[in-house]
């Protein structure tokens, strides 16, 4: 289900509602409800439920009664009844699961007060009034956070939502302490001219209501499908072994993240078998404590007392086993016994038939470099080098000395002087 500035431009490209993370106009993957019971046709002389769901901005639902009968499918835009005037939304649910939804939510039919009525299909007036009003809701809430900075009150307006009929502004703040904003909304009411709503969230709902990319890569879960938020406490993570770090742990809403309670029941299901982490093991080596443990595969790892670098590996069965023996004041000889039991030679169970595990398979092989003497080199280049008197043409041929043998001495030429004072003497 899109809208209309996710289709294609003039020149081919898409065009989109340039809002990174989330869609502009609320109608993307936002708490979006597969129907998979619209294919099934109802017993003969059953009439369909008169129920409907509407979403309105940022994933807000409501539910409606077709008392008109409008032949209404996903997708279209209503105009519904409000407590003054009438609001603009669209259709996300029809037929026989609305009537599940409503069970879910606790929510009865005959509820006037909270399930109103549809009055019409949206006309283009309607909706021209409604694209109207939602494009004055970006510089509102510029304004109104700059009212509210000068009256120093401590609270942040996350979003405004303008009523379909443009005759109702809500602003959603949020707040750690109770605020006197009695002299903001006259701000607002002599500003914005219109009638001024104020509605107090959390901050979890705050991010469902804006949305965005979570650590994990995907959109929030409390914007596109997760409805009811449950408490989240530190002892989630504890017993899954993650590190306590509040800038992890912690999603954009600032509480913990909801997702550290999906895996809760499995962990703690495997925990059973366990003993208790503090519990040391008496033998006649030394006391040993526990260092790690391996949920799934039901390991645990020990170290004596003042040799913490050597581990020992035990099964939890093996370690119960201890523990029921200390408690009957027995001590067993050493952890060694029982860890060497769990030795065992870790064969695969796999065949590398095209090499996969080479990640320079496909390149090309070194050539082996020979090692040579610098004297060498030094000779090679002097014997290549040409000679400048042969190419002007000079016929003469340098004279070389003749090499001097190795194991030969310098004979040293006689001094003329010295021998003349011998003679005289």
């Amino acid at each position: 289900m899109s809208c209309n500035s996710c289709s294609t431009g003039k020149d081919g490209q898409p065009k989109g509602c340039k809002n990174n993370g989330t869609c502009g106009t609320d109608s993307c993957n936002k708490l979006t409800v597969f129907d998979w019971l619209a294919n099934m046709s109802l017993p003969q002389g059953e009439e369909p439920f008169i129920g409907v769901e509407v979403r309105f901005k940022n994933g807000r639902k409501e539910y409606y009664k077709n008392t008109e009968n409008l032949t209404l499918s996903i997708g279209d835009v209503v105009a519904t009844q409000a407590q003054s005037g009438h609001d603009i939304g669209m259709v996300t649910l029809t037929g026989e699961l609305v009537r599940i939804q409503m069970k879910r939510k606790h929510i009865k039919l005959d509820n006037e007060e909270k399930v109103l009525k549809i009055y019409r299909k949206a006309s283009q007036r309607d909706i021209d009034v409604w694209s109207a009003a939602r494009d004055k809701e970006e510089p509102m809430k510029v304004k109104a956070r700059q009212f509210a900075i000068d009256l120093n009150l401590k609270m942040k307006i996350s979003d405004i939502e303008y009523q379909g009929d443009a005759s109702k502004a809500t602003f959603y703040y949020t707040a750690e302490e109770r605020v006197d904003f009695r002299e903001l909304i006259k701000l607002f009411a002599r500003e914005f001219r219109t009638r001024i709503e104020m509605k107090q969230v959390g901050f979890r709902q705050e991010a469902a209501r804006l949305g965005g990319i979570g650590s994990c890569g995907r959109e929030l879960c409390c914007s596109t499908w997760l409805t009811d938020f449950r408490s989240v406490s530190t002892s989630a993570a504890r017993y899954q072994q993650l590190s306590l770090n509040p800038l992890k742990l912690a999603g954009q809403c600032g509480k913990l993240k909801c997702c550290l309670n999906y895996e809760l029941d499995s962990y703690l299901d495997a925990l059973k078998d366990f003993p208790k982490m503090d519990v040391k093991l008496y033998t006649e080596k030394g006391t040993a404590i526990c260092q790690k443990t391996d949920i799934f595969r039901g390991f645990m790892w020990f170290a004596y007392e003042g040799e913490w670098m050597n581990w020992h590996k035990l099964t939890t069965d093996q370690a119960n086993e201890i523990i029921a023996l200390n408690k009957k004041k027995e001590k067993v000889v050493s952890l060694e016994d029982y860890a060497s039991e769990l030795i065992e030679d870790v064969k695969s169970d796999f065949e590398n038939v095209v090499g996969q595990d080479s990640l320079t398979r496909f390149d090309a092989p070194k050539r082996k470099s020979k090692r040579r003497n610098t004297k060498s080199r030094n000779t090679k280049g002097r014997t290549k080098r040409s000679d400048p008197k042969k190419q002007a043409g000079d016929t003469k041929k340098p004279q070389h000395k003749p090499a001097q043998k190795s194991g030969q001495k310098k004979r040293r030429k006689p001094n003329p002087n010295k021998s003349n004072s011998n003679d005289a003497k």
